[in-house]
């Protein structure tokens, strides 16, 4: 069962990597090459679609991750999860101060109702989201670690 629960995790934690990752480094740089409103429009709706998926994915995390720690308690790698695990609660605390609040108006913008400083806004979403990145990609290699 706890090895289940290890693979699962990992696959899991790993997956949400990948998504975030992807955006941070490729999909907001597509965004921005598009011609016209097309990168306006891919950020609204990748912050409405991701905005409805992510919670329970970062939420899922935590839970496999903790879970994982306290069943394993004891265990050689059980620090390293448990650790992963508070890296994944930090990514929470992040999404939640930081970055929920820019995506949650985001989602709602359109050509005509643009605040003056939505660069600005989207820019300072990009900065969060990098370091939410690097939290979630340590927190993934201790994951790892923590199997072997």
């Amino acid at each position: 069962m706890e090895s289940t629960l290890a693979v699962v995790t990992v696959v899991v934690v790993g997956l949400l990597v990948g998504v975030e990752f992807a955006v941070a480094v490729f999909l907001n740089l597509i965004f921005k090459r598009l011609p016209g409103d097309g990168g306006l429009v891919g950020r609204t709706e990748g912050a409405r679609i991701l905005g409805g998926v992510m919670p329970f994915w970062y939420i899922g995390s935590v839970v496999l991750g903790a879970v994982w720690a306290g069943l394993t308690w004891g265990d050689p790698g059980a620090g390293l999860v448990a650790a992963a695990a508070a890296l994944l609660v930090l990514s929470v605390l992040m999404s939640i101060v930081l970055l929920v609040p820019i995506n949650s108006r985001v989602a709602r913008w359109t050509k005509d109702s643009l605040p003056a400083d939505w660069k600005e806004q989207l820019g300072r979403w990009d900065r969060f989201h990098y370091g939410r990145v690097g939290v979630i990609v340590t927190a993934f290699v201790l994951l790892v670690l923590g199997i072997a």
